[in-house]
């Protein structure tokens, strides 16, 4: 072929890759544009797609903006995987008694499956400063004091008195925002979590026993899971700074920029309290803290003496069924730990939380079928009092946010 012959191909094939690249970008990411879900690409569109590279300006793959800034779809499946890990977690633990080992297979799980989103170029991570990092690694540590003290309090007390104190997680969030971020609540709100809370002691009613140093654990547990759940929320806001929040409140044709968590938190936060906003994705959150969290889980499992105990377990017990069971176990947490962050920055911590106390009375239900308990006739009023104050929060909930955007002021309220 002459060259002549070679140039008109070359430039054939130049028109025939943009006319591909322009019907996929109108196809497959522009689905608010676009009446066809795209989960309902058929077969031939799949020729259309670009060669992967690791170019940091290719097209990245997203989710349609009507799923992924929709708060109840976060919130669904945040407290379906929830539901299910916990589940799961409690049919692993039967077999494999070694919480900080299971703990640190989440966390490894979390690391491998945030660096193949990564590679996927799903997102796109931060550069941090070294003051950023600190943060992130004190953050951790906190994450990771939650999980060990939790597990230590289980050792003090029984399960239904574990379960009624953690249940008053939903009250330390709403103090530690009034007292960190100023955040105010209204009356109808703080009503409408104490079914929840009751509902929960009501359904756990049995056996409470409890030594001091068991009171004193189960109450530091439940301080550190609030304190957890509310800077990570925090972690994901922008830094304070009246220019972003002018941004933020011009620009409110832009769903991302739409959330109300950034504003209040901008507007309400003390200068101390600003540095720990690192405006992070929840999937580089993820990503950035599962690390840390498997190596401080791993310093854990070996100074309490576990490691060794899974060292004999895995010679004399271990076999090809078990390890694929918790492996599948560490995806679903993976999938859990996706959904919880990406959920929180959505919904807000308050909503979080009552939403973890209603899938406590649920998981009692499902329970019943899977561990042969008994439910009495007080456990049953506990279980329709905390959905019934599920429901009644979420109602509240609603329409505040709507009466909100209503008046205008949609954009300065914390998401709850």
């Amino acid at each position: 072929m002459d060259e002549h012959g070679q140039l008109i191909e070359y430039l054939q094939a130049e028109d025939d890759l943009k006319e591909r690249q322009e019907f996929l970008s109108s196809s497959l990411f522009e689905p608010a544009q676009k009446s066809r879900s795209w989960f309902a690409l058929d077969d031939s569109l799949w020729r259309y797609l670009p060669i992967p590279s690791s170019s940091s300006t290719s097209t990245r793959w997203r989710l349609p903006p009507s799923l992924y800034d929709s708060q109840l779809a976060w919130l669904t499946l945040y407290f379906f995987t929830n539901l299910g890990l916990t589940l799961y977690n409690k049919l692993v633990l039967v077999r494999f008694p070694f919480p900080y080992t299971l703990t640190a297979l989440h966390a490894l799980c979390g690391s491998i499956g945030g660096y193949v989103l990564v590679e996927c170029e799903v997102f796109e991570p931060r550069k941090l400063s070294t003051r950023e990092t600190v943060v992130l690694f004190a953050f951790s540590v906190l994450y990771t004091v939650n999980i060990a003290v939790s597990n230590l309090s289980l050792g003090l007390v029984t399960v239904p008195f574990h379960q009624v104190v953690r249940a008053a997680t939903p009250i330390f969030v709403m103090g530690l925002s009034a007292v960190l971020f100023r955040k105010r609540f209204t009356t109808k709100k703080l009503i409408s979590l104490l079914p929840v809370i009751a509902g929960v002691g009501f359904a756990t009613f049995g056996d409470y026993y409890f030594t001091t140093w068991g009171l004193i654990l189960t109450l530091l547990g439940t301080v550190l899971a609030a304190l957890k759940t509310v800077f990570t929320n925090v972690l994901q806001s922008p830094p304070p700074s009246f220019s972003s929040t002018t941004r933020l409140t011009s620009n409110s044709s832009s769903n991302s920029e739409k959330q109300p968590s950034s504003t209040t938190l901008l507007s309400t936060s003390s200068p101390s309290l600003s540095s720990t906003r690192l405006q992070l994705h929840p999937l580089d959150l993820l990503t950035r803290m599962s690390p840390l969290a498997f190596i401080q889980c791993v310093l854990v499992a070996f100074l309490s003496g576990e490691l060794e105990r899974v060292r004999l377990y895995s010679a004399r017990e271990m076999s090809k069924a078990r390890a694929g069971a918790l492996l599948a176990n560490g995806v679903l947490a993976f999938a859990l730990n996706v959904v919880s962050f990406t959920a929180n920055k959505r919904v807000g911590p308050l909503s979080m939380t009552v939403a973890a106390n209603v899938k406590q009375v649920l998981t009692i239900l499902f329970a019943v079928s899977l561990f042969d308990l008994t439910i009495t006739p007080v456990n049953g009023l506990g279980i329709a009092l905390t959905l019934l104050g599920g429901a009644w929060y979420a109602s509240v909930e609603y329409r505040e946010k709507r009466e909100a955007r209503r008046t205008g002021q949609g954009r300065k309220l914390m998401p709850t």
